[in-house]
């Protein structure tokens, strides 16, 4: 397939060029045979003679000249495509640069050879190329670095526009800027062989028109089951006290039954123009060239003056090989008409990458940026991959950027691990905002914070304790940060029962060495209720196998939470549920107070503490006691 689609562009590159050429002697070969036969005779050519024109005249011409210019100018500047073409020795991205994202950049390899060898794809073995590419996904996860990788890798011109430059603020100008594009898009590929265009944030001017539905799923007979992973179920952090995984979901992966628009006035006349111009210019790649229908047109009076069975024929347009890319991070609020094949043939979805992607990452952007020999090894490397969790290739990009940042404050010219994980707390917490607690008030936080600690190391032994401050960052006046060892997209009942207990610790803790419980145990209470809820309404893991989640919801619905809480039944299976875990994290906290106290003691005295010296004193205090 690669020699094919070389062939099949250096051919019609050759081609393209021998008729331009061939063009250029036409115009100017008699100019020029006219020149050389004046000057062979003695009379060469002179400069023309300008008459001689009333200034008045002339001022006035200019005027009305001017006037007309400016009012033509308008009208056609407002229409012209704000498109920017990068030709591939512009670009610096090549597909070896794209890491993270292997089964996309497999299938996106495939795109480009059927691409460049559209003609023979399309002649010789009947295909249909491909003509769009949909890339979406969230923010930071590499679609328009893989457009421009994918437009260097073919060789052909690169038209990149935003979906926003477009809109216009006078009527019609909008769709004659998207006809102008698409004209441009043609005749780059017509001129360099093939040719890709991408257009960033679609979702701008091509949502749903009125009385579609803006999910793109088609009506299908057949059902499919699968497992939803983590899809629903919280797994966040309480921005009080617990940061759990940060294992990414895909908002793609559920549509609800209430992303219908109304065809009463939801979308306005002038965004269904746009979507429909759209759709008819994802159609017209096979359009003829003005030449070709000026041709036809003659053709056509011709064939008027003759015979039938002597009528000329009509000049056929070759279908250019064009491939439209894509980017949105809201493909369900798309036409669905654009999502049909012959538009958007392929819908690729980007996501956060896995542990091995991250450490392909981590290896390519460290490659380019000074670090300390102890991030030169496997080992670190490995740890940051697997800290990364969530983290998109932008991301990561980020936390080292904020390393070398943090590196050079300290006058270093090479980050250090230390620098990294200072990063990570800077990017994913906040920074620190020292306050002055009261004696009372400090001692509270730190037994809080201990609290949900010490749980979190009891009944989740494999869970990583990352962070435990006292010291106010974002809106905490203390937090916990932990995460999965490894990438998890599953979660089993004691699991979710066992984040639950991690955020009730704080609470329980409170309780027993005060008596009492302050207002810092809120937001904590807000997640467990959320996961206990996730639990009743949708996993089926207390009691019921009926599912709230599949009553979908209104506009004015609270979620999946809102309606269990309002359901008698569900709400006393979330309260039964709570008071469990609640009980087994005040038995727990109880038989271990020595190792509440010695993590609190080490908070007053450190105020924050980071990665191993978490463990480093549960150890100890559990070794003392044990002695």
């Amino acid at each position: 397939m690669r020699a094919l689609r070389q062939h099949d562009v250096s051919r019609l590159r050759e081609r393209r060029r021998q008729q331009r050429l061939t063009r250029l002697a036409v115009v100017l070969g008699p100019v020029a045979a006219w020149l050389w036969y004046r000057l062979l005779t003695g009379d060469p050519a002179g400069m023309p003679q300008v008459p001689a024109v009333d200034p008045l005249y002339l001022m006035s011409s200019l005027f009305f000249l001017s006037l007309l210019g400016v009012m033509v100018g308008t009208t056609v500047v407002s229409g012209r495509s704000p498109h920017v073409v990068y030709r591939p020795d512009q670009i610096d991205v090549r597909m070896s640069d794209v890491k993270g994202i292997g089964p996309v950049t497999e299938d996106v390899r495939r795109s480009i050879d059927l691409l460049l060898a559209g003609r023979t794809f399309r002649t010789e073995m009947g295909g249909t190329p491909r003509r769009g590419l949909l890339f979406e996904g969230p923010p930071g996860t590499g679609k328009t670095h893989l457009a421009k990788a994918m437009a260097a890798e073919a060789g052909v011109p690169f038209l990149f526009v935003s979906a926003t430059s477009f809109q216009s603020m006078y009527y019609g100008a909008t769709s004659r800027k998207i006809r102008s594009y698409f004209t441009a898009l043609r005749k780059a590929a017509r001129a360099e062989g093939a040719a890709i265009g991408f257009i960033e944030e679609i979702d701008a001017i091509a949502t749903a028109r009125g009385g579609l539905s803006a999910s793109a799923a088609p009506a299908t007979a057949t059902a499919v089951s699968g497992c939803g992973g983590l899809v629903g179920l919280p797994f966040g952090g309480s921005p009080a006290g617990t940061l759990a995984s940060r294992a990414t979901v895909s908002a793609a992966a559920t549509v609800s039954a209430a992303a219908t628009v109304s065809a009463a006035g939801a979308v306005s006349e002038g965004v269904g123009g746009v979507v429909n111009e759209l759709l008819v210019q994802m159609q017209s790649f096979d359009a003829p060239t003005p030449w070709q229908r000026l041709a036809g047109s003659v053709v056509d009076a011709v064939n008027r003056l003759l015979p039938a069975d002597r009528a000329l024929p009509r000049p056929r347009s070759e279908p250019v090989d064009v491939l439209l890319i894509a980017a949105t991070n809201r493909a369900d609020s798309l036409d669905p008409a654009l999502l049909r094949p012959g538009r958007f043939d392929r819908r690729l979805v980007f996501s956060a990458p896995d542990k091995a992607g991250r450490r392909e990452l981590v290896d390519h952007f460290l490659a380019r940026k000074a670090h300390e020999e102890v991030l030169a090894g496997d080992e670190r490397r490995d740890a940051l991959a697997g800290i990364t969790q969530g983290y998109t290739p932008v991301m990561i990009e980020h936390l080292l950027d904020e390393a070398l940042v943090h590196a050079v404050r300290r006058g270093a010219r090479a980050m250090s691990w230390e620098d990294v994980e200072h990063a990570r707390l800077v990017t994913e917490v906040g920074l620190g905002q020292p306050v002055g607690y009261t004696a009372h008030e400090e001692r509270l936080i730190a037994t809080h914070e201990a609290g949900h600690a010490v749980t979190a190391w009891l009944v989740a032994p494999a869970r990583r304790l990352e962070v435990l401050t006292i010291v106010r960052r974002g809106g905490s006046l203390g937090l916990l940060a932990h995460g999965d060892a490894d990438d998890v997209y599953t979660r089993s009942r004691n699991e979710l029962e066992g984040l639950i207990r991690i955020a009730l610790g704080g609470h329980v803790a409170e309780e027993l060495f005060f008596g009492d419980v302050s207002t810092g145990p809120g937001s904590d209470l807000a997640y467990a209720t959320g996961i206990a809820a996730q639990m009743v309404g949708a996993a089926g893991m207390a009691g019921s196998l009926v599912s709230l989640a599949a009553a979908g919801g209104g506009p004015l619905d609270g979620g999946l939470t809102a309606r269990v809480i309002g359901d008698e039944h569900g709400r006393r299976r979330v309260e039964d549920l709570l008071d469990r875990q609640q009980v087994a994290v005040r038995d727990l906290l109880g038989g271990h107070r020595h190792l509440v106290e010695a993590l609190r003691d080490a908070l007053l005295e450190r105020r924050e503490l980071i990665g191993s010296e978490i463990t480093d004193i549960l150890r100890a205090a559990a070794s003392a006691h044990a002695a």
